[in-house]
């Protein structure tokens, strides 16, 4: 027999549906993301920590669960909402359920109600806190939500200690500095002939530099960036070492603020695999996969920064290059799963980069 469940947001606002996957009663940030394809990389992407995530795509779990495709090892989000859960996926790599593993990974989900108007209603009122329970909310579980935040964010989801991970035919060495990392990050600099070396977000920018890398990567991850004063104290050194560094998603914010810009809290973010991000330079649109709910304010970025691409919807800074010294950064994911590979160029500059100065050594 289904289950009832219910969905109370800090507004007033209540959705009753079914439950499925673990059953358990969790409050979160409410966001939505936009993703056709990729489920799998929404529910294990660490930068989902401490939120409650809604499909806006109606059916999810048709081709099943494919640990090839996860993103890190579990997941990091507060609940899972969709509008139908398929209970028999086809697909020739399928290894599972939906349902089951969210059971598996004690991840309670919500299907059955109008996510069109949710999702909606979080356009028109902006992020906002919520509950999946199952007995029908009162008032007072309305005040509650008032007082939640997603805090330490970073905290718990970088790794515990330093992981080494060897690439064949390896030319390079990169740190990478884990906020949050999804795995394809590691990958794709793995398949461009880096080895890897995954540190904890708390590494210290001489023990960076101590490892004597070719470079510095600096990886997405959940929360409010300016949550995160030590790390940026650390990214002021870092910046200074000649040490070619990339940034992305939470890894930009991070080192805008290192470099003095500003940072702002987006009314309901950029979730999903079609958001438009335009080359300043160039005027072309790449279609990116983005996952924030803060931006770097333009306006804030001091002299020696310039800002390379912006959001196509709204204006936001999507990238910004450092013009006295060998740093860059982007909002979106150029690494992309799961989304379009437009960007993953990007990658290769940033290989470029670090083959410029070994160069000139």
């Amino acid at each position: 027999m289904e289950k009832k469940a219910y969905l109370i947001l800090e507004n007033g606002d209540v959705y009753e549906g079914f439950s499925f996957g673990a059953e358990k009663e969790v409050v979160g940030e409410l966001v939505f993301t936009t993703a056709m394809t990729g489920y799998l990389e929404t529910l294990t992407d660490p930068s989902y920590y401490g939120q409650i995530v809604c499909q806006t795509f109606p059916l999810i779990g048709n081709y099943g669960v494919i640990p090839a495709d996860f993103e890190s090892s579990k997941p990091a989000l507060r609940a899972y909402i969709v509008r139908e859960w398929c209970r028999q996926p086809s697909n020739f790599r399928c290894e599972g359920q939906l349902d089951a593993f969210l059971k598996e990974t004690d991840i309670p989900g919500l299907y059955g109600i109008d996510t069109r108007c949710l999702t909606k209603t979080v356009r028109e009122y902006g992020v906002m806190n919520a509950k999946l329970m199952y007995t029908p909310p009162t008032p007072e579980d309305v005040k509650a939500l008032k007082g939640y935040k997603v805090t330490n964010a970073v905290q718990a989801v970088t790794v515990k200690e330093k992981e080494l991970h060897r690439a064949e035919n390896a030319q390079f060495d990169v740190v990478l500095m884990d906020f949050g990392a999804k795995r394809r990050i590691r990958r794709n600099l793995m398949k461009l002939g880096c080895n890897v070396t995954v540190v904890p977000a708390s590494t210290t920018a001489e023990e960076i530099i101590a490892m004597n890398p070719d470079g510095i990567m600096l990886s997405n991850g959940p929360g409010d960036p300016q949550d995160n004063p030590e790390i940026i104290e650390q990214l002021k050194i870092l910046c200074q070492s000649g040490i070619p560094t990339f940034g992305i998603c939470l890894g930009h914010q991070l080192l805008a603020l290192s470099q003095g810009a500003k940072t702002k809290k987006l009314k309901y973010g950029h979730r999903g695999a079609n958001q438009p991000a335009a080359d300043v330079q160039t005027g072309r649109v790449y279609v990116t996969s983005q996952n924030h709910g803060y931006a770097v304010v333009s306006d804030s970025l001091p002299d020696n920064a310039a800002v390379s691409f912006v959001n196509a919807n709204d204006g936001t800074c999507e990238g910004i290059t450092y013009v006295d010294m060998p740093v860059f950064s982007v909002q979106f994911h150029p690494e992309a799963c799961g989304g379009p590979l437009d960007t993953s160029f990007l990658f290769d500059k940033f290989v470029s980069m670090m083959q410029e100065v070994k160069n000139n050594a």
